[in-house]
């Protein structure tokens, strides 16, 4: 969870002919499934794509990630590129201490929304409760049930011997011998 503080500001009321203060603003936010799709609900279109948001799509994907309750829509008028800069961070942010080798990984061409998400968790019998984990977090358990529902691969003599054969050799360096 990311806890962000919209700063007070003064600001001047033309209509009242009066300086307004509006008070600082803590908000709670989670980056989490149902934030994703709050937000495409909104946009009708992906959230996990390479393309740039405009900074109201950005400012809106704060509001749906808002955990708060009771914010007044107004405040989203004064997130900074600051906060902007902390949210992103946060989104990028890695959840997890599970890391994948390279063999592991899978590179997917498919467009990634809220439904497919839902729809791997649905499969891969994942509770529903996972929707407020970090969406990185989520994305990482669908992985891992993916690579351990996978039949165990085989593995050719040939590469058992290569393995075997650098083993042995990293083995002779480090202990300082010939074998």
């Amino acid at each position: 969870m990311l806890n962000i503080i919209i700063p007070a500001i003064e600001l001047y009321d033309e209509s009242l002919e009066m300086f307004v203060n509006i008070r600082e603003r803590s908000l709670q936010l989670e980056h989490s499934l149902v934030s994703l799709s709050k937000w495409e609900q909104q946009w009708n279109k992906p959230f996990l794509t390479k393309t740039k948001k405009t900074p109201e799509e950005s400012t809106d994907y704060i509001r749906c990630m808002t955990m708060t309750q009771n914010v007044d829509p107004e405040v989203y008028k004064f997130i900074t590129n600051d906060i902007l800069e902390q949210v992103s961070q946060y989104i990028e942010k890695t959840m997890t201490a599970t890391i994948f080798s390279e063999t592991e990984k899978t590179i997917n061409k498919e467009v990634i929304t809220a439904e497919v998400i839902y729809y791997w968790m649905i499969a891969l019998n994942i509770p529903f409760e996972c929707q407020k984990w970090h969406l990185d977090r989520l994305l990482t358990l669908i992985n891992v049930c993916n690579i351990k529902n996978q039949p165990k691969k085989k593995v050719n003599k040939k590469q058992i011997i290569d393995r075997n054969r650098r083993l042995n050799e990293q083995r002779r360096q480090a202990m300082n011998t010939k074998g």
